[in-house]
C-alpha cells in the first residue's frame, strides 16, 4: 500500500472518528465536554501517569471515541485491566466495538456506587477522566474528585482534563491536592490537564 493510499485512509478514520463526535456533542452537549475529541498528544500524557505493573486495574471516565482508551493500552495496560465509564450509548457501543476485552460500562461516573456494580469495591492504579466537569456544579465535582481518591491508594493520581485556565475542581488541601500536569496547545480547544492526589 503506497504512502498516499495509508495518509488518506488514516485522515478518513480520523473524519469519522469527529463526525462520531460531534454527533455525540450534538445529541447530549452537556454529557461531551469539547467540540472535537482529545488529541493524541493529549491522550498520550494523560495516560502517562499509569503504572501498568501496579497489578491493579486503571479507571478511566468518559473514554468518547477511545482516543485515550487508545492511549492507555499502549501504555502496556492488558485490556481486561482497563474499566471504563461511558455515559453515551452511542459512544459505548462504538467502544465496545472497537476495543476488545475492555470493560466498558454505559453509566454515569457521578455515580459509581451503582455504575460499577460488582467492581464498585475495586481498588485501581489511577483513575483518567474526561468528564467534563466544567458542566456540572462545583460541589457536583469535588464530591467526585472525593469518591475517585478513595477508590486508588494514597498518593495515586486522578488526572484531568479540562479547558479552563484553572483546576475545574476547588482547593481543598485537607482532602487532596492540586498539581497542574501540562498545558497542551497541540489539541482544540487547548487543554489544561491536572492531577489530583489524596492529602495524607
Amino acid at each position: 500500500m503506497n504512502l498516499r493510499v495509508k495518509v488518506k485512509e488514516r485522515l478518513g478514520r480520523k473524519f469519522d472518528e469527529e463526525i462520531r463526535f460531534f454527533k455525540g456533542w450534538m445529541s447530549n452537549a452537556k454529557a461531551v465536554g469539547a467540540i472535537l475529541p482529545t488529541s493524541s498528544i493529549t491522550a498520550r500524557r494523560m495516560a502517562s501517569v499509569i503504572n501498568p505493573a501496579s497489578g491493579l486495574p486503571v479507571l478511566e471516565l468518559g473514554p468518547g471515541t477511545g482516543v485515550i482508551t487508545k492511549a492507555i493500552l499502549e501504555r502496556g495496560l492488558p485490556a481486561s485491566s482497563l474499566v471504563s465509564v461511558e455515559y453515551s450509548t452511542d459512544f459505548y457501543n462504538q467502544l465496545r466495538a472497537n476495543f476488545a476485552g475492555v470493560n466498558f460500562v454505559n453509566g454515569d461516573a457521578f455515580d459509581l456506587e451503582h455504575t460499577l456494580g460488582e467492581l464498585k469495591g475495586q481498588t485501581f492504579d489511577s483513575v483518567v477522566s474526561a468528564v467534563p466537569l466544567l458542566n456540572f456544579p462545583m460541589h457536583r465535582r469535588v464530591e467526585l474528585i472525593d469518591d475517585l481518591l478513595s477508590r486508588i491508594p494514597a498518593g495515586r493520581p486522578v488526572v484531568q482534563i479540562s479547558y479552563g485556565p484553572l483546576s475545574p475542581v476547588v482547593a481543598m488541601p485537607d482532602r487532596y491536592s492540586i498539581q497542574h500536569l501540562d498545558f497542551v496547545v497541540r489539541n482544540i480547544p487547548p487543554a489544561q490537564l491536572w492531577v489530583y492526589r489524596r492529602a495524607h
